[in-house]
């Protein structure tokens, strides 16, 4: 397959499913009150018939809005929007009312695509008055009497007789056209639309099949879990597509490992986060072990570190660590459906300790790097050569280099378009066809592989991979008279919380102040909720050196000083 020869993710799509059997499985979702499987025929069509139905409420280049969990009516309801020339705008389920009256008043959809009526409710005072909303499907029933506007069931739309002249594949898409809208938070506290194009996407592809060509010798499995909103996912969903394999959408995040068992993934994609709590959990069990089995595990992870870093080992060593992958790491990775070959991480930086020890025991994990401005990845480590302390080789087709300051800059195809209605910032991270990622990094003149080393940008990366602009949650806390100053922190971590300097007529007023963290935390996700924070008298100044001269807040200044005071945040 050569995916540079693709003139579309469509094409990508159809190219498959005439490989593929027509009533093998395509398609599972995980969720005992709404098990789902879809063959590969039918897969195909309900996208030609949902296309159908879409196409009749837009134009060429109109905006879909798509608001669901992660189910296959996702990946149907994502093709045939691009099936119909339409783009598509993925929205979190977990937005407030104000999200989405932002993105709707933003990129003015002509379609809305929902999962449910609670998410429905979130969306309908937004969508009230707006005259260029054409069309509202959701997937599942609705009470009708209780609906004020015509929202639509896909299934009874979709209930019809597919007739020949109603498979055609659009062939006016060409590479460089738009494929999806992302929306992501920026430093100025107003999220932006992402312009990720068909070419961007594959040209990502390409690179991730490169990667896997060692992996996938066998068809592949995925469990799918993080959600297709974020661009990592999104773009996941089409690397899935173009190895054919079968996609299993996980339930829910507490019952993830019941359905990794259940699945049995070859192939599975998370964020940091994941990979924390998932050594957490192996090193609680490892440290209940006593007597040989202890010994054996701890034995495990030396000699797996030593092998991983590529250190010198006599031949007694390798010949007990080939005895610990059959007596220790088969068992381990039995635990995770027996035939799993990688977990790749990003979405944020990996702590090197946790992929030393989850590489060391069985569990071969590849970290990378990337940002939704890249469609997202622009590099990732290889299952041969693992350097747990960097982000890889950048994939096939981008050109990466650091500039003088240490900023990452990446070009190529997998580059955005632009920012929707945003050409000011564009130009400002595009320069010259060189995206400015606002990472600071090196690249190892020895084999390539790219480090990042800190971050230019102010922009919070949860464990969890969540992008959060600090600004506009400091915007809204220090609105508040009683708030003279705040810094929001969270990098790698959980949750936020944050330091605040409290105005001086309120310093002993904290039943004040927790009233008003409360009421910022109404108008905020769950992601950007501010979980607990601590009181400063002193306020930042020039003086203090807290401040620039144009009264910016100095971050990395500011972490220095109450570094103890943010981390015991996260203890107590």
């Amino acid at each position: 397959m050569r995916l540079n020869e693709f003139n579309s993710l469509i094409d990508l799509f159809f190219y498959q499913s005439k490989k593929q059997k027509f009533n093998d499985i395509f398609l599972e979702w995980l969720n005992p009150n709404n098990q789902k499987k879809i063959t590969w025929g039918e897969a195909t069509s309900n996208i030609y018939k949902l296309s159908k139905v879409i196409k009749e409420s837009i134009k060429p280049g109109d905006r879909c809005l798509l608001v669901s969990e992660n189910r296959p009516e996702w990946l149907i309801s994502d093709l045939a929007i691009m099936l119909a020339n339409g783009i598509t705008v993925p929205a979190y389920t977990t937005y407030t009312e104000n999200d989405y009256e932002y993105l709707i008043h933003d990129c003015e959809p002509s379609v809305i695509i929902i999962s449910n009526e609670n998410i429905f409710k979130k969306l309908e005072k937004s969508i009230k008055k707006k005259e260029f909303i054409k069309k509202i499907i959701i997937f599942d029933k609705i009470d009708r009497q209780n609906n004020s506007l015509k929202v639509e069931n896909i299934d009874s739309l979709i209930n019809f007789e597919l007739k020949e002249n109603d498979k055609t594949i659009n062939q006016n898409l060409k590479r460089n056209d738009p494929a999806c809208i992302i929306y992501t938070s920026g430093t100025s506290g107003n999220p932006k639309g992402v312009i990720l194009s068909h070419g961007g996407i594959l040209n990502n592809c390409e690179g991730a099949l490169e990667l896997l060509k060692n992996l996938i010798k066998e068809k592949p499995v995925f469990l799918t879990w993080l959600p297709l909103s974020h661009s990592y996912e999104h773009t996941v969903q089409f690397v899935q597509i173009a190895v054919g394999a079968k996609i299993y959408y996980a339930e829910k995040i507490e019952k993830l490992l019941d359905n990794i068992s259940e699945s049995r993934p070859t192939i599975m994609t998370a964020v940091p986060r994941f990979y924390q709590n998932l050594s957490n959990k192996i090193k609680i069990n490892f440290d209940k072990q006593k007597g040989l089995k202890s010994k054996l595990i701890k034995k495990t992870i030396s000699l797996g570190i030593k092998k991983l870093l590529k250190t010198n080992m006599s031949f007694s060593e390798k010949l007990i660590n080939s005895i610990l992958d059959i007596i220790v790491r088969k068992k381990i990775k039995k635990q995770f459906g027996g035939r799993l070959k990688a977990f790749v991480s990003g979405g944020g930086p990996l702590d090197k300790d946790i992929g030393e020890f989850l590489n060391a025991i069985g569990l071969p994990t590849l970290q990378g790097y990337g940002l939704t401005e890249t469609s997202p990845v622009v590099s990732c480590n290889s299952i041969d050569n693992i350097k747990v302390d960097t982000v890889g080789l950048p994939f096939k087709g981008n050109k990466v280099k650091i500039a003088d300051d240490g900023e990452i800059l990446v070009k190529g195809e997998n580059v955005m378009l632009g920012y929707w209605n945003n050409p000011e910032a564009t130009n400002k991270t595009i320069i010259d066809g060189w995206l400015h990622t606002g990472d600071i990094g090196e690249i190892d003149s020895e084999n390539g592989y790219l480090k990042i080393t800190d971050r230019k940008k102010d922009i919070i990366v949860t464990s969890g991979g969540d992008n959060i602009s600090p600004a506009k949650i400091e915007n809204m806390i220090t609105l508040f008279q009683e708030i003279e100053q705040c810094m929001v922190y969270g990098d790698n971590k959980k949750y936020l919380v944050a330091l605040i300097v409290p105005n001086k007529d309120f310093v002993n007023q904290i039943k004040k102040i927790d009233e008003k963290i409360m009421q910022v935390n109404k108008k905020l996700t769950q992601i950007e909720k501010i979980k607990k924070y601590f009181i400063v008298n002193e306020n930042f100044t020039i003086e203090n050196d807290l401040l620039t001269p144009t009264m910016k807040v100095k971050r990395n200044k500011v972490i220095k000083k109450y570094k103890d005071n943010f981390e015991k945040l996260y203890k107590s």
